[in-house]
């Protein structure tokens, strides 16, 4: 093209030399100059504009290609992977000086910076000006602005022994561990707390320390000895028959401190000889009996007493009672058998805590909410229960994934169903205090979503005080969702807190209102009628978290 134009201006000029009207040949010479040079910076800069274009498309490419390995690449292995998809993606003739920069950060989350540069030569306007123009494009692919903390709150009541539900919730539950973690680009950015429940939820034997903690209940004698005690409580000694039965009090007697076998009649011999070690049958009355439960035991200890003095003493209708001396010195005296209490040693006890609040019933809604223990308001402790039907141990939050699928393949079924405790040991997780550790502070170059799973597999049961299906305040459900009152689940919403909401249905019972209620919208509460769509579900779940937290 540059050939035929000098072709064509030669043709001109030599017609203008010929013409006598020098004049006019030297004023149109002199204006052609002008024209010919921005004909020619218009093709040059045409030609950079084009380059320009094709740069940015290749940094753009090449950022959105980098991100999803950055993280895992040290500096000069970004380096040698960036040149090489540049160099592919950017082929423009006429250009040198090719070269690609790129940046991976943490700053306002994971992001990919890609610089580009270029030079491309002119043909014109390098008469009058610059042989060539340098070419400059930039590119950002940010992910990962929003970080998760995450709360799985899992019913593992005895009713997820059946139609497989309980095999169900470890695979899905796993599966959904391995999405947040692929949601992570590095460790910190997504955070899993597991809260298994069932009437109770277990903080871990090893806290029986803990300043948290409170044994009000767990070391009280029970109502079958202080106040509602046998009739025959005094003669009941060694060899003796075992004085609690299933319609007294829901005990019968044990061995020894730690069986759970039954015996009919009191050791008369051997370390045990005149303990009473209380079972429990398959009742609940075990959730007002705290603390005795195979680990508590009754010495039977002869003893006398002085029943009457002076001359006109007499043993009357007692048993066991005789009398010596005479006159104002005559002295009735009756032998029994006292059963002082003996409190469990605290590092018996198996790690479960119940409601929090008062024997009586709740106390200011701290069952309900995720007030700070302190130990001048007894209320706000964990009351620690020595269940038979102990839930599977609290998980706080992580990120070590190999040892939340071991915890989540140790999850076994157990006991009755109480949603809201695990509703609000989720939440608790997630903000900390009591049992579990202060979560990393916030870093403000990030956004934070907190987010409570919870997967149920029926209807409530039982809580600390009754069943559910009271019209009292104690019930299990009210507990957990009226409005008017701010029920666990309102008040976790309006803290911020998003509540996915599962209810797994295999035995064609109504849908779960009070689950559906609970979750934060109707687009985040599921209905499952067979253990296999738990997989599904969860996968859902676990898509929608990640979308959340990617930001692209």
């Amino acid at each position: 093209m540059m050939r035929t134009m000098l072709l064509s201006l030669t043709r001109v000029l030599r017609r203008f030399s010929a013409d006598r009207q020098g004049s006019v040949a030297i004023m149109f010479g002199l204006a052609l100059l002008p024209l010919l040079a921005a004909v020619g910076a218009g093709v040059d800069y045409s030609r950079a504009a084009s380059a320009r274009t094709a740069l940015q498309a290749a940094a753009d490419a090449t950022a959105l290609m980098l991100s999803k390995t950055a993280s895992t690449m040290t500096a000069a292995q970004l380096q040698l992977k960036a040149t090489a998809i540049f160099n592919e993606l950017y082929v423009k003739a006429d250009t040198t000086n090719n070269t690609v920069t790129p940046t991976f950060t943490l700053v306002g989350g994971s992001q990919v910076k890609v610089e580009a540069k270029s030079t491309i030569k002119t043909y014109f306007i390098k008469v009058v000006g610059p042989s060539s123009i340098n070419l400059t494009a930039s590119s950002v692919a940010k992910w990962g602005s929003t970080r998760l903390r995450v709360a799985l709150v899992l019913d593992t009541t005895g009713s997820m022994s059946s139609d497989g539900k309980i095999d169900a919730l470890k695979t899905s539950t796993k599966n959904l561990l391995t999405q947040l973690q692929a949601a992570a680009s590095t460790d910190g950015d997504v955070l899993v707390s597991i809260v298994p429940f069932s009437k109770n939820v277990n903080a871990g034997a090893s806290n029986y320390n803990a300043t948290w903690i409170d044994w009000t209940d767990w070391e009280d004698e029970p109502a079958s000895i202080k106040t509602t005690k046998p009739s025959n409580w005094e003669s009941v000694g060694p060899g003796s028959a075992c004085p609690f039965t299933t319609s007294n009090d829901g005990f019968r007697c044990a061995p020894s401190p730690v069986s759970t076998s039954e015996v009919s009649n009191i050791p008369s011999s051997g370390t045990y000889n005149g303990y009473i070690c209380p079972g429990t049958d398959t009742g609940g009355d075990d959730t007002t009996n705290i603390g005795i439960l195979y680990n508590g035991c009754y010495t039977s200890v002869n003893s006398t007493r002085t029943i009457a003095t002076g001359s006109s003493a007499s043993c009357g209708t007692k048993s066991n009672c005789s009398c010596s001396g005479s006159g104002s010195s005559k002295v009735c005296t009756q032998s029994y058998i006292s059963h002082p209490w003996v409190k469990n040693a605290r590092n018996t006890w198996t790690g479960c805590v119940t409601d929090r609040g008062a024997a009586a019933g709740p106390v200011s809604d701290y069952d309900r909410k995720i007030t700070a223990p302190s130990t001048s308001i007894v209320a706000t402790l964990f009351p620690a229960e020595q269940s038979a039907y102990c839930s599977p141990q609290v998980t706080a939050l992580n990120y070590n994934w190999a040892t939340m699928k071991t915890s989540v393949d140790a999850l076994y079924p157990l006991g009755a169903t109480n949603q809201p405790i695990g509703l609000v040991w989720g939440w608790q997780s997630l903000v900390g205090g009591g049992p579990f550790p202060t979560p990393p502070a916030k870093d403000t170059n990030y956004t934070y979503s907190e987010v409570i799973v919870l997967m149920s597999d029926g209807l409530n049961t039982l809580n600390r005080w009754n069943g559910n299906g009271s019209s009292v305040n104690t019930s299990v459900d009210k507990r957990m969702y009226e409005s008017t009152t701010l029920g666990t689940c309102v008040n976790a919403k309006a803290a911020g807190i998003t509540i996915y909401a599962v209810h797994v249905n295999t035995g064609g019972d109504p849908k779960s209102t009070l689950l559906e209620s609970c979750a934060s919208g109707t687009d985040k509460f599921w209905m499952v009628t067979a253990s296999s769509g738990l997989d599904t579900v969860f996968k859902a779940i676990g898509t929608n978290l990640s979308q959340l937290r990617i930001a692209q």
